[in-house]
């Protein structure tokens, strides 16, 4: 009987033990979750003042790049008038945009008007402002006449 006692009293401690445990756990996990929002909230309240100072410079620095962008298409399409920085006969060159911005047949026009037998020197031009370069594909074009890969083919239609 003293056995069965004991056996009952171990296993109400046990219960009690269990009981206290999950109850500390609870509170634990509790604590842990009301510390983890509360240092989610700083981080979140970081990020917007962080964002609310860097915002009007991300907007202004985009502004800028669009405007050095159209500043340039309206430089590709103006270049032919200025005769300081371009120097071939505006009628000459044929705006192709991309991936270059110009075929330059020189000589072309005083062929056709004049008659002349002065030769015709093809001309692949590229328009850039400000510190622009070469992108990686203009490059390998440039690459390409420079090294002589440029050819003339004629494809022959039958219909």
């Amino acid at each position: 009987m003293q056995s069965i006692i004991l056996s009952s009293m171990a296993f109400e401690d046990t219960l009690i033990g269990l009981a206290v445990g999950l109850i500390v756990a609870v509170c634990v996990y509790l604590i842990m979750k009301m510390q983890l929002r509360h240092r989610i909230s700083i981080v979140i309240k970081e990020f917007e003042k962080t964002w609310a100072e860097q915002e009007s410079s991300v907007r202004k620095d985009a502004a800028d790049r669009s405007r050095y962008v159209l500043k340039g298409k309206i430089a590709e399409h103006m270049v032919p008038l200025l005769s300081d920085v371009f120097k071939y006969d505006p009628s000459d060159a044929r705006f192709i945009g991309a991936p270059i911005d110009y075929l330059i047949f020189d000589g072309y026009t005083a062929v056709k008007d004049n008659n002349s037998d002065d030769p015709i020197t093809v001309i692949l031009a590229d328009i850039k402002t400000g510190n622009a370069t070469l992108n990686r594909t203009e490059r390998k074009i440039k690459e390409a006449v420079e090294a002589g890969r440029v050819r003339w083919e004629t494809i022959q239609l039958d219909f």
